[in-house]
């Protein structure tokens, strides 16, 4: 139970709500198998898999939800094969041109007929929920992929303000200001030898790494007016990540003291212990980090809560 990646939001205004309430919600939305109709879906699956079957775990005031996302893979390549074929043989019979028109029911027929038969893929994405931060965080690869779980929990609850946690100095700001000048760099913050810069024009993006951040080519290019978008960093040997400009920390990568500690639990042989400890030694890493990170960006922005993704 170690995160991979992670967006972080905060929740504004939030309303108490027991574990147990929160189970009974959400299994009115709890993941079923896709219909035959049905292109993709998500719903609430449990986070333990088949130790147990609760939709909610709970240690020391951190949870852990998880959505089970599915889709259908259905390439447009396949069912242009399809439309094709179809259009040569009206074609070829009737003598005439195929409309656009007609071209678009075709696809939509064929979609129809095809999408019963596609392969199934199935994920899983994880969600912490730090009660005493008001904080959230979904182990998820992209944006979009997080914001689909909150939307699941905003369905599932009737109502949830949380907007992207975000900072006073914007991440692409304090990250290009720490390549550029090392006493700036706090003390336990730890630069790795990777990064992303971006141009403010059209120049494209400048990838590299297992580079001497310091060196004079890289100043060079700071000069030329490029922004730090991503940068690998390392927090006092308890977790590495690398920063994007939104605020997501991907790749994450927990320190060795964490994952010894976890080993050295006293859970005998009972996985689903062994996965409440591991996640809640994670959630106690995460909620530092982040705390430390504000403190890094100048603390965080003040938001009102009743603008972005609040109903």
């Amino acid at each position: 139970m170690w995160f991979n990646n992670i967006h972080l939001f905060r929740l504004h205004d939030a309303v108490e709500i027991s574990v147990d309430e929160l189970a009974y919600a959400m299994g009115s939305h709890a993941a079923v198998p896709l219909g035959n109709a049905d292109a993709r879906r998500i719903g609430w699956t449990p986070p333990a898999g088949r130790l147990n079957n609760w939709l909610v775990r709970e240690v020391q005031g951190q949870r852990l939800i998880s959505a089970l996302r599915q889709e259908r893979l259905l390439p447009a390549s396949v069912v242009k094969e399809f439309v094709d074929d179809e259009v040569a043989e009206i074609e070829a019979n009737e003598g005439r041109k195929v409309t656009r028109k007609e071209k678009t029911a075709l696809k939509e027929q064929f979609t129809e007929e095809l999408l019963p038969r596609a392969f199934v893929r199935s994920h899983k994405i994880d969600l912490w929920w730090d009660t005493k931060r008001n904080l959230i965080g979904v182990n998820a690869s992209s944006r979009t992929r997080a914001e689909d779980v909150l939307d699941l929990l905003r369905e599932t609850l009737g109502s949830l303000k949380v907007t992207p946690l975000s900072s006073q100095t914007l991440p692409i700001r304090a990250m290009t200001t720490w390549l550029g000048d090392t006493a700036s760099r706090p003390a336990d913050m730890q630069l790795g030898d990777s990064f992303e810069l971006k141009a403010k024009g059209d120049d494209g993006v400048v990838r590299a790494r297992q580079v001497d951040l310091d060196s004079d080519e890289m100043q060079q290019l700071l000069e030329s007016g490029r922004q730090a978008s991503k940068m690998a960093i390392s927090l006092e040997g308890q977790l590495s990540f690398v920063m994007h400009d939104d605020l997501a920390l991907k790749s994450l990568r927990f320190g060795d003291a964490l994952i010894e500690e976890a080993d050295h639990a006293d859970d005998g042989d009972d996985a689903l212990a062994r996965m409440d400890t591991d996640f809640v030694i994670m959630a106690g890493a995460l909620g530092q980090a982040v705390d430390r990170i504000l403190e890094w960006l100048g603390g965080e922005a003040k938001t009102g809560g009743e603008n972005e993704h609040a109903q």
